[in-house]
């Protein structure tokens, strides 16, 4: 009897640790809903960690069931030595991890079990682009790239040269070239061509068919040119709600015309509050002076794009925001550089193995490749900004212009072709032998035009 009932305890006991150890195979997790950390999907919650959370319970080998943590909050020690949020949950043992954005401090560590980092991130500044980028010296070249801009001074030496040509070809515009000066000589080209696209005129204009074609044909191209130009220039052309540039903590330290915070009971509040750097310690009086604190991420990222505001935050989860915001820029310089870390009871012995998946995931590039998928950029561009204008946005204008080049250059060269070819029966010669006269004293130098005007001048004198 005595070894039967040996028997029977040692079975209940037997008993009631397997039924504890199945209970304790599905650990509690408690998350923070924060994109794209953990959001909702209909009844479900999807996210980086949830896919952190998948990866690593299949490593470690358990099961667990996710829970939202019930204050909404990260996990801060309060006054009575009580701490709230999701490391108070695990604290209190109302859950067995806590997987979030949750920073490693030193505060935590001493309060529950900290993992190795899954992310690094640091602390910077979120705030709009007019805040952000100072205004450049040569901003008015803005509305069109550096390409179109190429291309816009190719056209307008082409169109010169073209001038230059025609006039000198046409015989409705230098029917003379013994006795007449061609006015249309290279520097009055020039000027002629930059008088046009300024839309100012300076005459003389041309006379032949010829060139009225390619005047027309640049004139046209000057409109259409400048109408883009400064349709793009007051587009691109921002509202200076402040002429303050914000590229830094020193910058943001040192003014007081625009307002900046952070997330109240945050880490990156507590990094303020404990620095010793002065620029660090004004900035932490500030924002509790003015009670400037937001929240939650969306508050924060709200009053950033309503202007005069900068939301000072988690570097990761600023880059987001830009991903999202077109008009938000995230500030260049990051300090306190921290890791995300999954957080379980002080002691637990998961620790070592979460810690050990959350390495093995890194060295295989799976946090690299969860970050790409949840951090991709669906920036929305505003449809009132317009981009600068690419040589492709004008291909339409520019193919017309080369045809008004090419269409006045040939009515010039067949005007010559019929002046030969009159020439040529009244002097009974071949028009080509012709045709090549005209063409050599017409395309001679400058020097023959000098050479005539000291005649002309000799005959005077006598």
């Amino acid at each position: 009897m005595m070894m039967f009932g040996l028997f029977l305890l040692s079975f209940g006991f037997l008993l009631d640790v397997g039924t504890c150890t199945a209970m304790q195979s599905e650990l509690r997790i408690t998350t923070i809903k924060q994109e794209p950390y953990v959001i909702s999907k209909g009844a479900q919650l999807e996210g980086f960690c949830m896919d952190l959370l998948f990866e690593v319970a299949k490593k470690v080998g358990f099961k667990y069931k996710v829970q939202l943590v019930k204050d909404g909050a990260y996990g801060r020690q309060e006054e009575s030595g009580n701490w709230n949020g999701m490391v108070g949950e695990v604290v209190r043992g109302e859950a067995d991890l806590a997987i979030a954005p949750l920073t490693l401090t030193a505060a935590r560590e001493k309060a529950v079990g900290m993992t190795k980092p899954f992310m690094q991130t640091g602390i910077s500044i979120l705030l709009r682009k007019d805040i952000s980028e100072e205004a450049g010296f040569f901003d008015f070249l803005s509305p069109f790239s550096a390409q179109t801009w190429v291309g816009i001074l190719i056209a307008y030496l082409g169109t010169a040269a073209c001038i230059f040509i025609v006039a000198r070809l046409s015989p409705s515009e230098w029917s003379q070239p013994q006795s007449e000066k061609n006015t249309f000589g290279l520097l009055h080209s020039l000027w002629y061509t930059a008088g046009a696209l300024t839309l100012q005129g300076a005459g003389p204009h041309p006379k032949a068919l010829s060139g009225r074609v390619i005047c027309s044909s640049w004139w046209l191209f000057s409109v259409v040119l400048l109408a883009c130009y400064f349709s793009n220039l007051s587009s691109t052309k921002t509202p200076e709600s402040s002429h303050l540039m914000v590229k830094g903590f020193e910058d943001l330290a040192n003014q007081d015309v625009i307002e900046y915070g952070c997330l109240a009971g945050s880490s990156t509040l507590a990094f303020f509050k404990n620095s010793n750097n002065p620029v660090y310690r004004r900035i932490y009086e500030h924002m509790e002076r003015t009670k400037s604190f937001v929240s939650s991420m969306d508050e924060g990222i709200r009053r950033a794009k309503e202007g005069n505001y900068a939301f000072i935050g988690e570097s990761v989860s600023l880059d987001l925001a830009v991903a999202r915001h077109c008009e938000l820029v995230r500030a260049h310089e990051v300090i306190g550089m921290r890791g995300y870390s999954i957080a379980a009871a002080l002691g637990s012995p998961i620790i070592k193995n979460l810690s050990v998946a959350i390495l093995q995931l890194s060295e295989a590039g799976e946090l690299a490749y969860l970050r790409s998928k949840w951090w991709a950029s669906s920036c929305i561009a505003d449809k009132d900004k317009v981009s600068a204008v690419q040589p492709h946005n004008l291909k339409g204008m520019f193919l017309v212009l080369s045809l008004g080049l090419g269409l006045g250059t040939l009515v010039a060269v067949l005007e010559l072709t019929f002046k030969s070819r009159r020439r040529a029966a009244e002097h009974k010669k071949t028009c080509c032998s012709v045709l090549t006269e005209e063409l050599s004293l017409r395309l001679r130098t400058s020097s023959g035009n000098r050479s005539q005007e000291n005649v002309d001048k000799d005959k005077d004198k006598a």
